[in-house]
């Protein structure tokens, strides 16, 4: 970008240079090389037409969820959050082997065991993760929730988010356990159908602090 001295004012391009006024100062530069329609349809950009949209989908997806969880996952207090859960959503896409280049989702790289797995082991700041403090049992009406006895708490927080990665909506629902001493499994109902993907989020609380969370 530069400035230029001229008794008229040029507004506009000229040949591979464009003419406009800035804060009151004639400047002009060069035209950009980015050409909109070319992006949209040229075989060479498909590849960044592909990383495009995946990563649109992954943005949002992981928004989301995080949503979802705002008030359990500011207790981490990370300020790089929204950079690694994003990264997160990229890997866990990156493991959707059904679906072309360009189209791959979240919902297909979750639907794998790795990709599952990588979801569970995510840790939020310096919170822990559950590892294997905690087992989590789907049965036909509801669920099973199993804490290691070594885990010193005394309030379970279980919140069930509904994913719709195609409309890019949620719903969630959370469901507060008072702990038993002489208990360490929890059974507690579906909150909503079978129809949406669903992901169960669990926070452990001791003293009114959290102690451990992440999916199970």
């Amino acid at each position: 970008m530069a400035t230029y001295e001229s008794l008229i004012s040029i507004n506009g391009s000229v040949g591979d240079l464009v003419f406009y006024n800035l804060n009151g100062k004639n400047v002009v530069r060069k035209k950009s090389g980015f050409n909109k329609n070319a992006f949209k349809k040229s075989p060479t950009y498909e590849k960044v037409r592909q990383n495009s949209s995946e990563f649109g989908h992954c943005s949002k997806i992981g928004k989301i969820i995080r949503q979802c969880l705002e008030e359990f996952i500011k207790e981490a207090n990370d300020a790089l959050l929204y950079q690694k859960f994003a990264k997160l959503m990229t890997e866990i896409k990156d493991l959707d082997s059904i679906s072309e280049k360009g189209k791959r989702t979240v919902e297909n790289g979750i639907a794998t065991r790795s990709g599952m797995q990588l979801l569970k082991n995510f840790k939020f700041g310096s919170i822990p993760s559950h590892k294997d403090s905690v087992a989590f049992t789907a049965r036909l009406w509801d669920y099973s929730l199993g804490i290691d006895k070594s885990i010193i708490v005394d309030e379970i927080i279980i919140a069930t988010l509904q994913i719709d990665f195609k409309g890019y909506q949620s719903r969630h629902s959370n469901k507060i356990i008072a702990v038993e001493k002489h208990l360490n499994e929890y059974i507690f109902e579906k909150q909503f159908s079978d129809e949406e993907t669903q992901l169960h989020f669990v926070v452990l609380k001791n003293e009114d602090e959290i102690v451990q969370m992440g999916f199970v």
